[in-house]
């Protein structure tokens, strides 16, 4: 299943991320196989929206995030890690019992019901159906006895999946995104009644979350609470992912050269001039966190209908940001492919979030789970789109299947892919993580 992180709408307190992410695990034909292998951060678009209609927010705090150190990736706390970790399995739960619950409820029969990939650290099993929890929790699949040459069932039995007609396979197939759709909604329903929405307003620069000990930053003068203005003149009007990354492309082009950072302190306009350490890849790195230079508010609902209201205008900023995220991916994938990352940096980008705001998690989790059912959605081979594209040609067909080879073969290699990328990604985004990094 493939997971792609798009940029959040301004709602969101996501910190800016270098890497995006991306997941994806193998199906067989007889199981509805997922996880989150595969997804991307594309440059995030903070656009100054308020989902409210016309509502100006006063004054707030300044946001306070923490997004990722420069240039790897940071899993932060155990605690936050495990938070992130439970959101994502949270959300393999909903998307199983997705299929799950259509294929059950339609009397068709099931063999398995898993959590995760790997070894069986604990299984029952309850009414012929076996329940599992693997050694890795990010995935999950629900297996079909349809070619199980140990099942006592026959193989004409009408209730296999194989079997059934092609509406419902397609109902078993599309409930999982669908599950999550509904999960993704529910999420953000519940926040709006319970801690509010974000409401963000947008000035010049980049914040100076934290500087870490130790780093060039900290050397040569940078302190958490800084505003970067202008790095070597060049002015950082705009706010959102584009100073962010005007700034981090500044700094990994000049290792062991000066930098000239016009930074807000207080009330002061100071210039700081830092000489970036040369990191294990030739790049330039200054050891300090940034996020957009933005204050929050946050909007509650004075009913129910303006509750329903504020969560379906939130649910369709999300939608749209994903949209446009993916249209990035695919038409600049030059651009964007070194962006993507694997369930190790999901993980990390959930931590970061924890750690920042708990609340936060509302919104990865949200995200989550439409970036789960619209990457889903796409014809490709291991996904639920493209199960549902044979199940569609059959039906074009009139009912004639495509000859079992051909299935196998194009299933198979879709497997292959994602085993190769994934496997790819894991080994990436694991030799980004800071004290990895900091190790080489």
């Amino acid at each position: 299943m493939l997971l792609h992180i798009s940029s959040p709408p301004i709602s969101h307190r996501n910190p800016h991320f270098l890497s995006p992410l991306n997941h994806l695990p193998p199906r067989s034909k007889t199981h509805l196989s997922k996880s989150h292998l595969y997804s991307a951060f594309p440059n995030q678009t903070l656009k100054n929206r308020a989902p409210f209609g016309n509502k100006t927010p006063p004054h707030g705090d300044r946001l306070r995030l923490r997004p990722q150190a420069l240039p790897g990736i940071d899993l932060g706390s155990f605690e936050s890690v495990l938070e992130a970790t439970a959101v994502l399995t949270a959300i393999i739960v909903v998307h199983e019992s997705g299929h799950f619950l259509a294929a059950t409820l339609q009397g068709i029969h099931v063999s398995k019901f898993a959590i995760g990939f790997g070894p069986i650290l604990a299984k029952f099993d309850f009414k012929n159906v076996e329940y599992s929890l693997r050694a890795f929790p990010l995935g999950g699949f629900v297996g079909f006895p349809d070619n199980d040459p140990d099942s006592e069932i026959a193989t004409d039995d009408e209730n296999l999946l194989k079997n059934r007609p092609v509406l419902d396979r397609s109902i078993v197939v599309s409930a999982g995104i669908i599950a999550n759709v509904i999960f993704a909604y529910v999420i953000i329903f519940v926040q709006v009644l319970s801690v509010g929405l974000p409401v963000q307003e947008a000035f010049p620069g980049v914040l100076v979350p934290e500087v870490k000990t130790f780093s060039a930053a900290s050397r040569d003068g940078l302190l958490s609470g800084d505003v970067i203005l202008s790095v070597d003149g060049a002015e950082l009007s705009k706010t959102g992912p584009d100073a962010v990354s005007k700034v981090v492309d500044i700094v990994k082009r000049s290792p062991e050269s000066d930098v000239l950072f016009r930074i807000e302190r207080g009330n002061q306009d100071l210039v700081v001039r830092v000489r970036p350490d040369k990191n294990f890849d030739g790049m330039g790195k200054i050891g300090v966190q940034l996020s957009p230079n933005v204050r929050i508010t946050k909007v509650r609902p004075r009913n129910v209908p303006e509750a329903f209201r504020f969560a379906g205008k939130e649910f369709m900023g999300l939608s749209s940001n994903v949209l446009d995220g993916l249209k990035q991916t695919f038409f600049n994938f030059s651009q964007t492919a070194s962006k993507v990352a694997g369930p190790v940096a999901i993980i990390a980008v959930g931590a970061e979030v924890a750690r920042s705001n708990t609340d936060g998690l509302y919104q990865f989790a949200a995200l989550l789970n439409i970036n789960l059912a619209v990457i889903n959605l796409l014809p490709l081979p291991a996904l639920d789109g493209g199960t549902l594209a044979l199940i569609l040609l059959e039906a074009v067909r009139g009912g004639r299947k495509l000859p079992v080879e051909v299935e196998q073969g194009i299933m198979s290699s879709g497997i292959m892919l994602v085993i190769f990328l994934g496997l790819f990604l894991i080994v990436k985004d694991t030799l980004s993580l800071d004290f990895i990094q900091e190790m080489l």
